[in-house]
């Protein structure tokens, strides 16, 4: 049977949402997926960005990083989503791309994929699952099939998550565990869009 085709969609300021997408793309390929990483488009003024000398560095050292199209999302069987939480919500950068898919819904396009999501947030319990949940409003109004970690593997009883990977960026870059964790995540995406396209295949 063909591979998995795998698009991790993100947006990063300073690295955090990109160490976790980075995990994840590693933990797909693994699980024998192709993968696309993607970044969304920055949308902050240029003396924001420089106001922040970790921001600007960031977004230098991945402009080799392509940014994501709708071409990804139609060719994709698995989406995985990372944003940093803003005030318990994703991200205006990649609530904006998300507001580009009009196009693609309307033709059913992303129906019927597997879709999942990460995230960070400066505190603990900084709006993190809620960060989540509100993603998952956009994949119901798609017709997705979401799959979260859950309790599925020992690393998510040391990372506490089951709606998705998270980290606390607060506590410095993401951890061993938050990266194995994200790793777990897109190899149970991919698993599972396997089963499904064997089903649909037989």
């Amino acid at each position: 049977m063909e591979a998995v085709n795998v698009a991790i969609v993100y947006y990063s300021a300073t690295g955090t949402v990109h160490a976790l997408a980075q995990a994840a793309t590693d933990g797909a390929e693994k699980a024998g997926a192709q993968v696309r990483l993607r970044k969304v488009a920055e949308l902050a003024s240029p003396e924001a960005i420089n106001a922040n000398p970790a921001w600007a560095q960031h977004l230098q050292d991945t402009a080799d990083i392509a940014e994501a199209a709708l071409d990804d999302l139609a060719w994709a069987d698995v989406v995985l989503f990372g944003t940093p939480s803003r005030f318990g919500t994703p991200c205006s950068q990649l609530k904006q791309f998300i507001d580009t898919l009009g196009p693609l819904w309307a033709q059913g396009r992303l129906a019927d994929k597997v879709y999942s999501a990460f995230t960070a947030s400066n505190t603990a319990h900084g709006g993190q699952e809620s960060t989540l949940l509100s993603l998952g409003n956009a994949f119901y109004h798609w017709g997705g099939i979401i799959v979260p970690p859950g309790y599925t593997d020992p690393i998510q009883f040391r990372s506490g998550n089951p709606y998705g990977t998270s980290h606390v960026t607060g506590d410095g870059p993401p951890t061993a565990v938050a990266l194995e964790a994200a790793r777990h995540q897109a190899r149970r995406a991919v698993n599972t869009a396997a089963a499904l396209k064997a089903c649909r295949a037989a």
